[in-house]
């Protein structure tokens, strides 16, 4: 392991650039399964190529998601990632792959494209040097995340209770840090029935819908608590017919963030002990918590720490940081796994036009996920 792997991959930095470029330039927006396959199928060759046991796992109306072994072993390292994207077919002719001052942009190029093609050169670099992980490697690789994992969840969490570790190969946060935690989250949906009435004639025999919901919309943002890490965000209104009829129909969407479970827990219950302030007006609660948040344990700071040794090997520094973005990650440590995310590129821009990634960064992050491959046991 004297090798400098940074300079290694820094000579091969073409390559990656072309075969990343690749990728992007096969939209794969997730509703899309026939895109997402088309990729998938090529995602599966250039792994098996490598010697990998790959094996691809129907979905009627998502892409197939992809699992592959790599190394032997009764005990295993989950690797996690995804290949679907949030822009539709067609985003490139707007937003080209492209090169400029040593950034690659375009649509999943940072989100997360860049991580498996990563992973692909590592793999490649271990069998070319006869190189062996002391566990077997389990990449899963996701195809319907921007969604909320929705037909993968319990495949990743059943994955995670057979894994010692999980290394999820989503982006650096911007500055570079890994991704120590997360923050779990969902979507409440509150709608409040009223009574309709003439606005001018019957006033007083109306249940105003909006009025009700407006008390609920400040408790529910009275709900947020900045040092527990928890946010409510009353995100849309909709209500009414017209001026003059006292609406019978509100309803409002609820964006949810929580650090812990403890929060995920409090919030849940509070949600669900909203009780109408006029006493003819009804409340119907739904929605929930989806993603659990990825807490940092003693196991998430020992895969950091090691991390960490891994770039000083490669004579650069490695950070932490929690993030506010949830990931397949979040399922791996709600299982119980030790996970460390962010093991992908450096850049910015995720789901926005300036999608991109840093070129000079990536023999850095390959040689480091090279490394963890080797080394963790």
């Amino acid at each position: 392991m004297e090798k400098n792997w940074t300079s290694y991959f820094q000579q091969q930095l073409p390559e990656i650039i072309e075969e990343l470029r690749t990728y992007v330039e096969m939209e794969t927006p997730t509703h899309n399964k026939q895109a997402v396959d088309r990729l998938g199928s090529l995602i599966a060759e250039r792994f098996r190529q490598l010697g990998c046991r790959v094996e691809s796992l129907p979905q009627e109306q998502y892409g197939n998601q992809l699992r592959m072994e790599y190394g032997d072993g009764d005990e295993q390292i989950l690797i996690l990632g995804h290949f679907d994207t949030v822009k539709e077919v067609g985003t490139l002719a707007v937003e080209p792959c492209r090169e400029e001052n040593g950034r690659l942009y375009g649509p999943g190029t940072y989100d997360m494209k860049a991580g498996i093609v990563f992973s692909y050169f590592a793999l490649r670099a271990m069998m070319e040097h006869n190189l062996s992980p002391k566990n077997k490697l389990v990449f899963f690789w996701n195809t319907d995340e921007e969604i909320g994992s929705v037909s993968s969840e319990m495949l990743i969490r059943e994955e995670a209770k057979r894994s010692k570790y999980a290394l999820v190969l989503e982006p650096a946060a911007g500055d570079g840090s890994l991704k120590t935690s997360r923050k779990g989250g969902g979507d409440f949906i509150l709608k409040v029935t009223g009574r309709a009435a003439h606005a001018g004639n019957d006033h007083a025999k109306g249940v105003n819908a909006i009025a009700e919901l407006a008390h609920h919309v400040l408790a529910i943002q009275s709900f947020t608590n900045y040092e527990a890490g928890t946010t409510l965000s009353v995100g849309t209104i909709t209500g009414g017919s017209a001026s003059n009829v006292v609406p019978d129909f509100a309803m409002t969407e609820i964006d949810v963030r929580i650090q812990s479970r403890e929060e995920s827990e409090r919030i849940t219950r509070l949600m669900s002990q909203l009780t109408p302030v006029h006493p003819e007006a009804k409340l119907f609660v739904e929605g929930g918590i989806t993603k659990p948040p990825m807490e940092r344990t003693a196991g998430t700071e020992k895969l950091f720490l090691h991390a960490q040794e891994q770039a000083r090997l490669e004579s650069f520094e490695l950070t932490e940081q929690g993030v506010g973005g949830t990931s397949d990650g979040n399922f791996a440590a709600d299982a119980g796994t030790p996970t460390l995310d962010g093991l992908g590129p450096v850049g910015d821009g995720a789901h926005a036009s300036h999608e991109h990634i840093v070129i000079d960064a990536i023999p850095g992050r390959i040689a480091v996920m090279l490394r963890m491959f080797l080394t963790l046991s």
